[in-house]
């Protein structure tokens, strides 16, 4: 009986697998019959199965846990994208992120999901030269990762720190913006101009003003952002500003790109005095490179990144995240110091296996470091890494991924003073579904 019903689920699973690309084609419908004019309706999930070591004192449901168990629905997508013309785009997103039985927005289980992509975009130009667009949307200034298709990224998860303002002054990354975008040649480019949400709408208390800069609770202004990359091998998709994680062999690409985010008063401290308030430019630079590409005729591919990111968020500006996570805070649980005034370098690299030539199956197996030298860390360094490995099962369409994370722990001391006191691991197992 037990090989029975191993046998079927595994007959099941071929058959969802194999029938991916079929229901993707029934979810895209011609317009008038022109395949260059289209709806289409994507959808994905990433659940993730996590075994975290706590950060000490992390409690969950009031209870005090040195490790803990959490499945949990990193992200939820639903997206519909609308050729309407030749030059006409619209694209909308709706979904959720790190929805799991400890924590979710506004403390209620059932208003988790919200918009995040509502754009509309207009081709200027013959080719893809020039377009413009306005709305919701993740078209950013600072890196790749700032913007990434999260439904192709080598990793389980992206380097988080590179959505600088995730969740504070943006939606989940995405902010309301007036675009300009497009490829001239090698060159790729994106200016957007932003009109950054108040921090008060952020679902959470802002902190209180203090010694160390915050995002400014008075005050409103409009944030700035251009990226530029050469591309000297293939071209990289244009349809929308998504930009990918890995091409699994599909592309040869080979770019060097330069970002940066500038908003004038955007943080604030006090002064010289508890009763000064002193306003702060937030200023944001990267440049970065990027390689993903075949390796000769084997249908092998390597996928490799390294940026170097300059984050000015204004005098001792540190903020804690972590992914998914069952703390009780964000320093807690599997948090770290993930955003904060300073330098970061982030690097990956993978080399995808593949099982047939066709190259949607096999292993890709890959490792990250991120080391981050913050002001308010006094400087020592907040370096994680990762190792993992990707079953591609149809693609991107279905694979089933391991990571293995170690970060550092840091603590306050009586002097206030942050001190590096230790490491943890956390075991990730995630299983994407796209279509």
């Amino acid at each position: 009986m037990k090989s029975f019903r191993l046998g079927t689920l595994y007959l099941v699973g071929i058959v969802l697998l194999t029938a991916l690309p079929a229901l993707a084609q029934l979810l895209e419908w011609k317009m008038g019959g022109d395949s260059a004019h289209f709806v289409r309706i994507n959808a994905m999930v990433q659940p993730w199965l996590m075994l975290n070591e706590s950060n000490p004192g992390t409690t969950i449901n009031s209870e005090p846990q040195e490790r803990s168990v959490t499945v949990g629905l990193r992200r939820l997508r639903f997206q519909m994208t609308a050729q309407i013309t030749d030059r006409a785009l619209f694209y909308a997103q709706y979904g959720e992120n790190n929805f799991n039985s400890f924590y979710n927005s506004g403390g209620n289980r059932k208003l988790a999901a919200f918009f995040h992509d509502a754009v509309g975009e207009y081709r200027l130009s013959n080719g893809n030269e020039l377009k413009v667009g306005m709305g919701l949307t993740i078209a950013n200034g600072l890196s790749r990762f700032s913007q990434p298709s999260v439904t192709t990224i080598m990793t389980t998860d992206v380097p988080v720190f590179a959505q600088a303002t995730v969740d504070q002054t943006d939606e989940f990354s995405r902010k309301l913006s007036v675009l300009a975008r497009g490829q001239i040649g090698a060159l790729d480019y994106r200016f957007v101009l932003s009109d950054p949400f108040v921090i008060q709408s952020n679902g959470a208390s802002p902190p209180p003003l203090g010694a160390s800069a915050t995002f400014a609770q008075k005050g409103h202004s409009l944030q700035y952002q251009g990226y530029v990359m050469w591309q000297f091998l293939d071209q990289e998709p244009h349809l929308t500003p998504y930009m990918a994680g890995t091409y699994l062999g599909k592309k040869k690409v080979f770019n060097i790109a330069l970002g940066g985010i500038y908003q004038p008063r955007a943080m604030w401290r006090t002064g010289t005095s508890a009763a000064d308030t002193t306003y702060e430019d937030m200023k944001l630079l990267a440049i970065e490179s990027f390689y993903d590409a075949p390796v000769g005729e084997s249908g092998h591919a390597i996928s490799a990144y390294t940026g170097f990111f300059h984050t000015d968020y204004g005098k001792n500006y540190l903020r804690y995240n972590g992914p998914l996570n069952p703390g009780q805070s964000p320093a807690f649980g599997n948090g770290l110091p993930m955003f904060g005034t300073g330098n970061v370098v982030y690097s990956q690299f993978g080399y995808f296996i593949p099982h047939v030539m066709d190259g949607t199956t096999g292993l890709m197996p890959y490792v990250t470091a991120t080391f981050a030298n913050y002001d308010k860390l006094s400087h020592v360094i907040s370096d994680t890494y990762a190792v993992g490995c990707s079953l591609i099962l149809a693609g991107h369409n279905a694979k089933l991924s391991v990571d293995l994370n170690n970060r550092p722990i840091f603590t306050t001391s009586a002097t206030g003073a942050v001190l590096k006191s230790g490491r943890a691991t956390q075991f990730v197992l995630q299983y994407q579904v796209f279509f």
